[in-house]
């Protein structure tokens, strides 16, 4: 991607990002239950997953973040058994079908000039997702820095062979992990921008407990992180953080980003959503606060849906 098709180039008015994959995935009829979620529908039926994606750009959203999140090479070898190299296939398919959507949404549009402002985040879950118990949501596991990288370094250089745009290190909920992936990207990775964002204790806190402000300072010098905030998370607890967070963005060179969850919550216990949705005018409201609260990469999470990200859309984007 040339320089000025880079994300990074286009930040100065706001992106739209997509919403949930695999929440979303389930009202076209997939099953995510299994202990691979979205990740086992590449295999068992991958036209489900374009068909998201291009649902969302049909929606209004920029950026298509691929259904990599569960693909880790070690999740992949655990529940299917399958080598290093068959599981970068699969990770590679995931970038594969986020382009035939967006290739098929421009043929719909007739308009060419729209590439340039088209693009694929491949997503890099944390080692929580892989352990499938809910750490994500606590950051307490604990793994060497090195064993770290070596989780994460085959499926980022395998997102990276695919030509993902940007790489999407979200749902993060530690320190650790996080130390672990910017020295991985600056070491291995540097030319390819990739932006951070983490699940939440607090407005103040990343959910292992460590303060905004200490994760904000991991960032310095670290020229290709474009982008840092927060997904996977309740959006008022969001908009929080995300004003916790400018004042420690100013002067740096990256950007903020949010993409939180519906606003239903998840009963692990009863294994079910519950509360009300944010969506039609509250949902606006919303959008313009986070955006007021310094965001430039704005999309959803979990449960929210291509409707939502038109209503972001147009909030951001009215002339589009």
């Amino acid at each position: 991607m040339t320089g000025s098709n880079r994300l990074s180039a286009h930040l100065d008015s706001p992106v739209i990002l997509d919403g949930a994959l695999a929440t979303y995935l389930e009202t076209l009829g997939a099953d995510i239950s299994g202990a691979l979620w979205s990740a086992d529908i590449l295999l068992q039926n991958p036209s489900l997953i374009k068909q998201t994606h291009l649902d969302y750009y049909r929606a209004g959203a920029q950026v298509a973040i691929t259904a990599s999140y569960q693909a880790s090479l070690a999740g992949l070898s655990k529940h299917l058994n399958l080598s290093d190299d068959q599981g970068k296939d699969v990770v590679r398919k995931s970038v594969q079908l986020a382009q035939e959507a967006r290739d098929e949404y421009l043929k719909e549009c007739g308009n060419q000039e729209k590439s340039n402002a088209l693009w694929i985040a491949g997503s890099v879950g944390p080692y929580g997702a892989f352990l499938a118990d809910g750490s994500e949501y606590r950051g307490d596991y604990v793994v060497g820095k090195e064993d770290m990288k070596a989780f994460h370094r085959g499926r980022i250089q395998a997102l990276v062979d695919a030509g993902v745009d940007v790489l999407a290190c979200e749902t993060i909920p530690s320190l650790s992990e996080t130390e672990a992936l910017v020295e991985l990207l600056q070491q291995e990775f540097a030319g390819k921008e990739a932006w951070f964002t983490f699940t939440l204790k607090d407005g103040q806190h990343i959910s292992d407990g460590t303060p905004l402000s200490q994760i904000a300072s991991l960032f310095d010098g670290a020229q290709q992180v474009i982008a840092v905030g927060f997904n996977c998370t309740p959006d008022d607890v969001g908009l929080e953080a995300l004003r916790a967070l400018k004042p420690l963005q100013q002067g740096k060179q990256w950007k903020m980003i949010v993409y939180p969850n519906s606003g239903e919550q998840w009963n692990a216990a009863a294994r079910e959503w519950e509360g009300k949705r944010t969506e039609g005018g509250l949902l606006a409201v919303k959008t313009a606060q986070w955006v007021d609260a310094g965001a430039v990469l704005v999309g959803g999470c979990c449960r929210t849906t291509p409707a939502d990200i038109t209503v972001m859309r147009n909030v951001l984007q009215p002339k589009k």
